[in-house]
């Protein structure tokens, strides 16, 4: 080969090569710094297209024009009622002057670091200046539902009635963090609380509490059904003893009229005659005798006692028989049949 040709292949290659790397290009989600020695040259390149730069003295930063994500670590605060608990916090940014960022923080990974210090410390703040239900509680308009069945029975539990909420809490983090990342060319665009966790102290109270709110509850079912049983049980009792009464009731006025009915047929029965009511009257005394007396009874008694004049007489001749005997009737004699007549002997037969 030629040495003429040679310088031209040469030539050729250094242009391309100058050509090359002199040349870059910016996407649309892209924004370019280019810098001599370490200091920025011109303004950012925001516009998609093709560029210049010096080859090997220039060189070409890109940084992103998009919405960034940032998700901050679980964090362990207080506060303001003095429960410890742990907050998940997540924003979105972009960067919004690329020369300020490129000279204080170059690249993405220290951004991230800022970020966590600026809104990590700005959230601790406005957690430690809330109590713990306006973190919990979304917005302050909202009312928690009360189940009639849980609530006491004095008339129902009060809701708790919160201030703010988290909704608004996260406004004053926004407000409060925006400020410090724009001199390092950073816009925050939203933060946002994604978690709130208890640690494990504040979980065992949580447990407890609640653990003693259904006992409670428990306890005033099992008052009020008890209280509902005795109710049960006083009216059954009061209805059995009215049932009662009446059946004894009824008893009594059945046993009354049979009492009577007897007496009545008694007194038909022994009122006939004087020797029937004395009859009667020793019948009542054997009966009282079967009663008192047993095998081992002493009993001491007046001469001049009802009750001792039949014992008085009792080894003596036995007096007449109470009652008249009565006269025993003629037997009655069958007459006798006459005899009957003999029969008359029959007549022979005559033959034939």
């Amino acid at each position: 080969m030629k040495p003429r040709s040679i310088g031209i292949l040469v030539v050729l290659f250094l242009v391309a090569l100058l050509v090359f790397t002199g040349c870059y290009t910016v996407r649309e989600t892209e924004t370019a710094i280019v810098t001599r020695f370490g200091r920025t040259v011109g303004e950012p390149k925001v516009n998609p297209g093709l560029y210049f730069k010096i080859p090997f003295i220039e060189l070409v930063n890109k940084q992103e024009k998009r919405v960034l994500e940032w998700d901050g670590p679980p964090v362990e605060m207080p506060t303001k009622d003095k429960t410890y608990i742990e907050v998940d916090t997540f924003a979105r940014w972009r960067i919004a002057d690329p020369a300020k960022f490129f000279v204080a923080l170059r690249d993405l990974r220290s951004a991230q670091s800022r970020l966590d210090d600026i809104i990590g410390s700005e959230t601790r703040a406005a957690v430690a200046r809330h109590e713990l239900i306006e973190i919990i509680r979304s917005d302050k308009t909202r009312v928690l539902k009360v189940d009639p069945q849980n609530a006491p029975s004095g008339g129902g539990a009060v809701p708790v009635r919160i201030q703010r909420g988290r909704v608004e809490i996260e406004r004053d983090v926004l407000a409060a963090s925006a400020p410090k990342l724009v001199p390092l060319g950073l816009e925050l665009i939203d933060v946002r609380v994604k978690r709130v966790n208890y640690n494990n102290a504040v979980l065992q109270r949580i447990f407890q509490r609640m653990m003693s709110e259904r006992q409670q509850i428990a306890q005033r079912f099992r008052s009020e059904g008890e209280g509902e049983a005795a109710t049960i049980s006083g009216k059954r009792e009061r209805d059995l003893r009215e049932v009662e009464s009446t059946a004894y009731k009824k008893v009594q006025q059945l046993q009354g009229e049979a009492d009577a009915e007897a007496t009545r047929i008694y007194a038909e029965a022994f009122n006939k005659s004087p020797e029937a009511a004395e009859f009667y009257g020793f019948m009542k005394t054997l009966e009282t005798y079967k009663k008192i007396l047993g095998g081992s009874t002493s009993l001491v008694l007046s001469t001049e006692s009802d009750l001792f004049s039949m014992l008085k007489h009792a080894g003596a001749k036995p007096p007449a028989p109470l009652l008249k005997p009565v006269k025993a009737a003629p037997p009655v004699v069958p007459p006798v049949a006459a005899p009957a007549p003999a029969p008359a002997p029959a007549a022979p037969l005559e033959a034939q």
